[in-house]
């Protein structure tokens, strides 16, 4: 890369701060950028983001790791980017695009592209919130136990199998059909299809774009969490910033008990972009795409490596939601179980589900013009606006429900989109915390018994698949979530409505 030899302080000329909570990436940080980049922080995440652009100034990074700043620079260098490549305040380095990285792509461009690497491996890793009408002291004396059913009755860790029953041809149905398939089977509830981003249904997937290999991937996991950062959390209302939205939530009192449920689509999800990112380094070197990274191959949205890949993309979109629908089966039935009642009469209704990993097409203005416009959302989320016709008529006057997973023992939020969000991020805000420390790093400088007193000492019962999980994914390995909501919210791209805290840890 050109940049490669420029001192710290050179690096930072192209770096402008713009206002309290953005700073802009100015053309030539990196060679060929076709669009500004920017990236929002607040002074306490400010730090983390320079000292990571210090430590790799002068180089090229270490085994093709870079960080975030340059990383949502390449995106800007991409055929076809439209606005700006976008870095969320939890941005991190990732394969390809940085994690909480947006960039959109105008499709009427022959040049544009799509990259795997602005979706993620995790295709469609997502979020759901639901509710119920129990309050923190209905379950506090039954704590351990609705802990251990959840972790009983949800297939949890690396090599878990999925509970429900599936065959070949239910697997192809579920690639086609998302949420509409677990509603015909009977696992999901007709509003939670309302609730969900597409309505939990991709209609351009194809199964016939996902390969042998990642079918048998995914065939035993359908129903299963996973590791990683993939959790079920008992969570708790701790604070309501706006009473107007949470009651259209279902939400009118601190105190009141909601359970949160993150997972993707697992290793069909995995090899689909595995799958795709072979076909095509091909197709880059047939029509002659040149990247400043090799890990952000890509391939123009018309070519039929671009189509397949949307169109397998698609079909492991519609597995997360069939993934996720089921898992709320299970976790209504574990409290069924406990409480001895139904999940209807314990008001167990989806608030919303959202995805963090996927490239959609849509609808956007730009610059005075309506414009159909390819979006990636890698590690960052949807923020439709009030009034938006792809929102459930319960939010038409509050806006898109945004949900902001904490990390394992910290809180989490509620947000919704904004107008000033869709002017300046194409409707995208943040996803979560993001990661401060490496995984091997966390393991290295966290002591295994240390993050579980500290749990302990806050009230957070754990169950955990995996002992090295709690060290990789204790709080001191990621940025403080509350920061990065404020930056979002001070921004004016989406705003804060309430605040979760857990009760109950449930890990791969």
């Amino acid at each position: 890369m050109a940049s490669a030899h420029r001192t710290y302080k050179e690096e930072c000329s192209f770096i402008e701060r713009q206002d309290e909570n953005s700073f802009l990436i100015k053309k030539g940080f990196v060679p060929n950028m076709k669009v500004e980049g920017v990236f929002y922080i607040n002074d306490l995440l400010e730090k983390l983001m320079f000292d990571e652009l210090k430590h790799f100034a002068g180089t090229q990074g270490i085994g093709g790791f870079l960080p975030g700043v340059k990383q949502i620079a390449n995106v800007a260098a991409l055929p076809g980017i439209v606005g700006k490549s976008v870095g969320l305040p939890d941005v991190h380095s990732g394969y390809g695009f940085a994690i909480g990285n947006m960039a959109a792509f105008d499709m009427s461009l022959p040049e544009a592209v799509v990259s795997p690497g602005g979706v993620g491996f995790d295709i469609n890793c997502g979020v759901r919130l639901l509710r119920t009408n129990l309050d923190e002291k209905d379950v506090r004396p039954v704590k351990e136990q609705i802990a251990q059913s959840l972790f009983d009755h949800i297939p949890v860790g690396v090599g878990s199998k999925g509970v429900i029953p599936m065959g070949a041809k239910d697997l192809e149905e579920a690639l086609t059909m998302g949420v509409d398939w677990s509603l015909r089977e009977g696992y999901a509830w007709a509003e939670d299809k309302e609730h969900c981003e597409e309505y939990g249904r991709m209609l351009q997937a194809d199964p016939a774009k996902v390969s042998a290999r990642a079918k048998k991937r995914g065939l035993p996991q359908l129903g299963t969490l996973g590791a990683g950062n993939h959790y079920a959390e008992i969570q708790v209302v701790d604070e309501i910033y706006n009473m107007h939205t949470a009651k259209k939530m279902g939400v009118d009192r601190p105190g009141q008990v909601c359970i949160m449920i993150h997972s993707g689509s697992r290793g069909l999800g995995h090899q689909v972009a595995t799958d795709a990112l072979v076909a095509m380094e091909k197709a880059m070197k047939r029509d002659k795409i040149e990247v400043n990274d090799r890990q952000l191959a890509c391939a123009r949205i018309n070519s039929a490596e671009g189509q397949d890949y949307l169109k397998g993309m698609a079909a492991a979109a519609n597995y997360a939601w069939v993934n996720r629908s089921t898992m709320t089966f299970l976790t209504r039935q574990a409290f069924g179980k406990v409480f001895k009642s139904t999940p209807d009469d314990l008001d167990m209704h989806l608030i919303y589900d959202v995805s963090h990993n996927i490239a959609k097409i849509e609808e956007h203005m730009l610059d005075g013009i309506q414009k159909t416009l390819l979006v990636h959302r890698k590690g960052s989320t949807r923020a439709f606006p009030p009034h938006h016709p792809l929102i459930p008529v319960d939010y038409q006057l509050t806006g898109q429900p945004v949900l902001i997973g904490g990390t394992m023992g910290t809180c989490s939020y509620v947000l919704t989109g904004t107008e000033k969000g869709m002017r300046q991020t194409f409707g995208t805000t943040c996803h979560g915390a993001g990661r401060a420390l490496s995984r091997s790093k966390s393991r290295r400088q966290l002591d295994y018994q240390d993050v579980l007193d500290n749990l302990k000492s806050k009230g957070i019962s754990i169950r955990v698949a995996s002992p090295k999980l709690v060290m990789e994914e204790a709080p001191e390995s990621y940025k403080n979530v509350t920061d990065v909501v404020n930056t979002c919210h001070d921004a004016g791209i989406s705003q804060k409505a309430i605040k979760l805290r857990p009760i109950a840890v449930i890990k791969g």
